[in-house]
């Protein structure tokens, strides 16, 4: 499993998207409305004439990093009346004033990509992308940018949640240092809720696999099928990977079981050989039958094996050539496939599919073109354990092989799969621990 840790590069690619946020600019900082410090503030005519208080705000949901003030929801008698933000002269903490006293007194009714921020988004759940983390929004806020309002940010601060259950003078105290810039905020919906996520956040999409794992551990039921389905399945899969057995167990049963079968058929088959014998047989049988066939095949050969032998948490991800295959047509064959399969090395077999050399990407790739791959072979050469070999003969073979990987074989010779180093760690943790990302933390 990879650490959770942020890469140089990734940081400073975050630095340089956060200084291009509209909470960078002063102007907008120092000009935010508090949402819940809004709420109940009287909406007058430009005369002075109170018409109602104002009971909610909303805002175009879809298509724009900061979403828009459309209108206000607002309480006139016994009504709910909707004020387009046209009609807005003023929007500030003490008051809202309107062109005219003029209003839709038929009930408020939300539009298509409409959202209630006080209904439908305070106190509800949403990722920081920067901190990595999952937080509920205690407050909301607003400014004026260019010739509109905008959703700019939301506050975490537990100080924000005692602001908004005080007394009504001091909801209109937002600070500005506690809001998190709303570009790097991936909002998320209850059942049911109108809120619903279409698409991620282009900067969750930047998140590491572990980062995302992270994510979908803390989010509730709804939130992570949310978030799954608007990953892609390579994505998804990959941050599935890192995910705790347990969570992960309770991801698939909570998932329908085509969207579960579909994630796990794109998991290293190691890795989804593991997943599935995390689950009760009802439901492993479930989603291997949902699975195509090839893949089910697979899996299920996998988990015939016991689990403490190197069959059990071998991968089947391998790649194998005749020894009269040329280095070009081999390069050739392995850029095609997915850039991140997880081969450091290609595999040289003779006639009868039995395994002659395990060669070293580093030599493949820096070898003439023209040669054949047989050329390539030769001492030291590859350590091969047979499926029903004990974790602690594998561990001695790795010692032996002091390289990155042994070969799995049959009684014939004939190569199955490989064992990784990461796959070793993960067998010799303890139960309760494989799976686990010792470094996550960090990122608090």
């Amino acid at each position: 499993m990879s650490q959770t840790l942020h890469a140089p590069r990734a940081l400073a690619q975050r630095r340089n998207q956060r200084t291009k946020r509209l909470l960078a600019l002063e102007a907008v900082a120092e000009s935010l409305l508090s949402v819940a410090g809004l709420g109940g503030a009287p909406v007058v005519h430009s005369s002075g004439a109170e018409v109602g208080r104002l009971v909610d705000i909303v805002v175009r949901w879809e298509g724009e990093p900061y979403p828009p003030l459309t209108g206000l929801v607002v309480r006139v008698g016994r009504n709910l009346s909707w004020v387009p933000a046209k009609k807005i002269v003023e929007l500030s903490q003490r008051k809202i004033v309107l062109r005219s006293a003029k209003l839709d007194l038929r009930d408020f009714s939300r539009r298509d990509n409409e959202v209630k921020l006080v209904d439908d988004v305070i106190d509800h759940q949403m990722v920081d992308v920067d901190g990595v983390r999952v937080f509920r929004a205690a407050d909301l806020f607003l400014a004026q940018v260019g010739g509109g309002y905008r959703l700019v940010g939301a506050d975490v601060g537990f100080s924000t949640l005692v602001r908004r259950l005080g007394p009504a003078r001091w909801r209109s105290r937002p600070h500005p240092d506690r809001v998190i810039d709303w570009a790097a905020i991936q909002p998320f919906s209850d059942p049911g809720e109108p809120v619903r996520l279409s698409r991620a956040n282009n900067e969750l999409r930047r998140l590491r696999p572990g980062e995302l794992a992270d994510l979908l551990e803390e989010l509730g039921r709804s939130q992570r099928q949310e978030l799954l389905a608007a990953l892609d399945a390579e994505t998804a899969a990959d941050a599935l990977e890192e995910m705790e057995s347990d969570e992960l167990a309770v991801l698939l049963r909570d998932a329908a079981p085509e969207q579960a079968a579909a994630l796990v058929a794109e998991m290293e088959p190691d890795e989804a050989a593991e997943a599935l014998r995390d689950l009760d047989d009802e439901t492993r049988d479930e989603l291997l039958a949902a699975m195509p066939a090839d893949v089910a095949g697979v899996l299920t050969g996998l988990l015939g094996y016991d689990e403490e032998t190197a069959g059990g948490f071998m991968t089947s991800s391998i790649i194998a050539f005749a020894g009269d295959v040329t280095v070009a047509d081999a390069q050739r064959k392995l850029r095609s496939l997915s850039e991140n399969s997880d081969f450091d090395g290609v595999l040289v077999v003779d006639a009868d599919g039995v395994l002659v050399d395990d060669v070293h990407m580093f030599d493949l790739f820096t070898a003439e073109p023209d040669q054949q791959l047989i050329d390539l072979t030769g001492t030291p050469w590859p350590v091969t354990v047979t499926t029903d070999v004990a974790l602690d003969e594998v561990v001695e073979a790795f010692v032996e092989n002091r390289g990155s990987s042994v070969v799995v074989v049959d009684a014939d010779g004939r190569p199955l799969g490989r064992i990784l180093a990461d796959d070793v760690v993960d067998a010799l943790l303890p139960d309760r621990e494989r799976g686990r990302r010792p470094f996550s933390g960090l990122l608090s």
